[in-house]
């Protein structure tokens, strides 16, 4: 990781960081998982990398935060990888229209997740991947450690320790697809390797320099090839229509980049041929995704005229 002061992106970013400190509203934190609750709305911090791993930021760009739900673009990476169009016969790609937990379309689709990003989704394919790897969460870890340049990224324990005792509703997905036969493996070993995968802590700079394969089309960090281009195209075209729950016409609208949000507060968002971006503020609106960080999002590509449109 190469940290810079070039004037890039930098004058930007510090406008959009004056910006977003006047937002009257900021929205509430994931109050579910008390660690998440106890943190403040007001926090910012916004990180953009470019292909070859220079780094800009702004506020509490090196702090970390739980990525929660930013996780399940790698893992859906590392398994199209492995697999390729084989997985597609067990997640769709299709927006759900219906809230991250849902169970309502899976019995309607004979157990088959309308796309890889709700929780349903993210199941069916950290699944698949512990079936190729042996350990699904470890497998994701090492790939972060190793596109952020970072390798003191870790589980957070206690915010693991917390989704397992509130885990109820993604327990009965997990059962309700098994029954489906579309798990594969034990439901108590898949939700924990689901939940140490949710608890990764990172910060806005780890994360947008570990997605940068995404903005390469399929290169990593390295130089080796994660991804086809098709395959990159097809997770970014995911991102764009089904990554920020059931707000993603609205973020489309609004950024115009593929994008994926966590409850955490963060959002990871690509410019594809361009950079990569993660903006961490821990307040959210109703449908999980973080206030400022859309808010923030949305400047810079009006600023930039960075966008995929």
């Amino acid at each position: 990781m190469i940290m810079t002061s070039s004037m890039t992106f930098e004058p930007v970013l510090k406008r959009i960081a004056r910006e977003v400190e006047q937002l009257p509203g900021r929205g509430r934190p994931a109050d579910y998982i008390p660690v998440l609750a106890a943190r403040d709305p007001r926090r910012f911090g916004m990180a953009v990398a470019e292909l070859d791993g220079t780094v800009y930021g702004v506020g509490d760009w090196r702090e970390p935060f739980s990525a929660q739900s930013i996780t399940k673009v790698f893992t859906l990476a590392l398994d199209l990888a492995r697999e390729g169009d084989a997985l597609w016969e067990h997640v769709g790609r299709e927006p759900s229209g219906n809230p991250f937990n849902s169970l309502v379309q899976l019995e309607y689709e004979n157990g088959i997740p309308r796309n890889p990003f709700i929780n349903a989704g993210a199941l069916v394919v950290t699944d698949r991947l512990h079936t190729r790897t042996g350990d699904a969460a470890g497998e994701l870890l090492a790939f972060l450690r190793a596109e952020s340049g970072n390798p003191g990224l870790g589980f957070d324990t206690q915010v693991a320790a917390s989704e397992n005792a509130h885990g109820d509703r993604n327990a009965a997905l997990a059962h309700f697809m098994a029954a489906y036969g579309n798990i594969g493996n034990p439901v108590p070993e898949l939700l924990d390797q689901y939940f140490r995968q949710c608890s990764i802590s990172a910060s806005c700079a780890d994360l947008a320099l570990a997605t940068g394969f995404l903005a390469r089309h399929g290169i990593r960090a390295d130089g080796g090839r994660l991804l086809t281009r098709s395959q990159a195209k097809q997770v970014n075209a995911v991102m764009l229509t089904c990554g920020t729950y059931d707000a993603a016409g609205e973020f489309a609208y609004r950024v115009g980049l593929p994008g994926k949000s966590g409850v955490g507060g963060g959002i990871i968002a690509v410019v594809p041929g361009r950079c990569t971006l993660c903006v961490w503020s821990p307040g959210l609106d109703e449908r999980g995704n973080s206030v400022a960080g859309v808010a923030a999002l949305d400047r810079f590509t009006t600023l930039t005229g960075l966008s995929v449109f």
